[in-house]
């Protein structure tokens, strides 16, 4: 509707292609328009509402003029636009639209096999890189925050229909595991890392970094045991895989955890061999000179540090192994976008990679996108495992759950299953908490608000999902799913309920056009919120008129479906009861 509002307007006004308007950018030069529509503040001055004032400009008269030349037009279109009234106040249009028309097609749009979401990413392809845990580290909750953040825009560009590549580019390479076995043959075992797994490697790799500080030639022992990994020294390879294999079997537990996979794990170590094609390649291209021994790509005149491709002695470097997996996923998925859901902090190195390819000459560097997330913190102090000051992901799960059980019986110890609600409430707490808040924000690690079950988390949308399953289980009758009377929700709590329900595409495209979860989650809680509120003033079960209850049961219906729906694009799970 509000596209074919939009085209209304720009025909009225006589914009439609103009050059003014494009360069004012008050209209688009493709099939989308971008008139400016606006919800009033309040639903009495109408349902939609345009601004003129932007088209004072170019049609060079006063925004009232513009706005009661609107009316005008507008008023021998309403019928075909869906509209009841049109009104012009000040600078404004205003637009009722009319609602048992409104409604049908919101309702019959929100209850197609896809929700109203248009499937535009078909025949396109997105690399997503997420989650990538350090091997031999253990998945601690900065872990947490890129692996639920990259599974939802997983989730959301997969329901937008493209074809999604989940990537876990482990890191698997580097310098930090020629400390690690320094390390371990200094003040380890195998007994002991058998014994105690990947909180052994932590407690080594800690000790480490502390001990280097007063014995620095620790260091150039660990940069020795890196290259000699780099050149194959079998017994420096065979500590790594064993590390890798134990680390590995860590992280697929909390994975499972969260319900969630991927689709490869190429890792740093697997880049590594292309490294010295990647060096030539720059070499013929002119891009490579040498400082201090190390080949790197100057980027001075992009007011960047160089870019380091191979360090003096030879060994690769991240740069290097990041640009050899750009030109791998290229060739391999030919994608039309990749993804990096990383730190903040890793801001010039995405750059730099990105730069290098733009001067290798390959235009898809413009289809490569750094989705940076702020940092996680404990009491104001950066989490590290250098310093040991960490908190694993797994310990907040489990105690989330634990919370959510105590909860169950506390309020509902007659529930069945009660172990696997606790779970998808516990678990579902966690990921709501840190999808809710913009990516970019920087959070202070909270116990307190991190396992909160009241106001705007997750337990209370998984609540609203639960509270219209059971609406539909209490009415106890099979529910035609199609809509049968339309007038019987126009009053006044069950539209504007019905107009956050059409919100639901615009906030799936919103949220992948700008990387962003929280769009959906708040969302989310709009929705549940103003689904409360028609729950508790339109009666639905003991409601009299046959038709109104049946109309009313059918919307409780399409909200559950939403919910659930809206739920799984967070990486939520919703139980039927709670």
């Amino acid at each position: 509707m509000k596209e074919e509002i939009s085209r209304a307007v720009e025909e009225i006004l006589g914009l439609t292609g103009t050059e003014d308007a494009l360069s004012e950018g008050i209209i688009q030069g493709s099939n989308e328009s971008s008139v400016i529509l606006e919800t009033p503040p309040d639903s009495k001055m109408g349902d939609i509402a345009i601004p003129c004032f932007v088209f004072a400009k170019i049609l060079h008269k006063n925004p009232a003029v513009i706005a009661a030349d609107l009316k005008n037009g507008l008023e021998q279109k309403k019928e075909e636009l869906g509209l009841d009234e049109v009104i012009s106040t000040g600078g404004y249009c205003n637009l009722f639209v009319n609602r048992k028309l409104f409604v049908e097609n919101t309702l019959t749009k929100a209850a197609d096999g896809n929700h109203g979401v248009e499937k535009i990413g078909e025949k396109k392809t997105v690399c997503m890189d997420y989650s990538s845990p350090n091997i031999a580290k253990n998945f601690h909750v900065g872990h947490l925050r890129t692996t639920v953040i990259g599974n939802s825009l997983y989730k959301i560009y997969d329901k937008l229909g493209y074809n999604v590549v989940r990537i876990n580019h482990l890191g698997d390479w580097g310098t930090q595991f020629g400390k690690l076995i320094v390390a371990y043959k200094k003040w380890s075992s195998k007994e002991a890392v058998e014994k105690n797994g990947i909180q052994e490697l932590l407690d080594i790799y800690v000790k480490f970094n502390n001990e280097k500080e007063e014995h620095p030639e620790l260091m150039d022992e660990a940069r020795s045991w890196f290259v000699a990994m780099e050149h194959g020294d079998e017994e420096a390879l065979s500590i790594w895989e064993w590390f890798k294999d134990i680390s590995m079997v860590e992280f697929e537990r909390v994975y499972d955890m969260l319900g969630i996979s991927f689709d490869s794990y190429t890792g740093e170590s697997f880049y590594r061999e292309k490294v010295p094609a990647l060096v030539e390649l720059l070499k013929e291209k002119n891009l490579l000179i040498e400082s201090q021994g190390a080949n790197v790509i100057d980027l001075s005149e992009y007011d960047m540090a160089p870019c380091m491709i191979t360090k003096k002695d030879g060994s690769s470097i991240y740069h290097s192994r990041d640009i050899s997996a750009v030109l791998y996923r290229k060739e391999k998925y030919d994608f039309d976008k990749c993804l990096y859901v990383t730190g903040l902090e890793q801001s010039l190195h995405f750059k730099q990679v990105f730069k290098a390819i733009e001067l290798m000459g390959l235009d898809y560097y413009k289809d490569l996108v750094h989705v940076p997330y702020g940092l996680i913190s404990l009491d104001g102090e950066k989490l590290s495992t250098r310093t040991g000051n960490i908190i694993y992901a797994e310990d907040i799960l489990n105690e989330a759950v634990k919370r959510a059980y105590e909860l169950i019986e506390e309020k509902n110890p007659s529930l069945e299953n009660k172990g696997e609600v606790a779970k998808k409430v516990g678990i579902g707490a966690v990921i709501f908490h840190d999808l809710f808040n913009q990516r970019i924000k920087n959070i202070n690690f909270s116990w307190k608000e991190v396992l909160s079950f009241d106001g705007t988390t997750g337990p209370y949308v998984q609540y609203t999902y639960a509270r219209a399953k059971s609406v539909l289980r209490k009415y106890g009758k099979e529910l035609q799913c199609t809509l049968t009377d339309c007038q019987a929700l126009t009053d006044d709590i069950s539209f504007a309920f019905i107009k956050t329900i059409g919100g639901y595409e615009k906030a799936v495209n919103a949220a992948a056009e700008s990387y962003e979860p929280s769009i959906v989650a708040r969302y989310l809680i709009s929705l549940c919120t103003d689904f409360n509120k028609f729950y508790q003033k339109c009666p639905i079960l003991k409601e009299e008129n046959v038709k109104t209850k049946v109309a009313r049961l059918y919307l409780v219906y399409v909200t559950s479906q939403i919910v659930f729906e809206c739920c799984g694009l967070l990486g939520i799970e919703c139980p039927e009861e709670m």
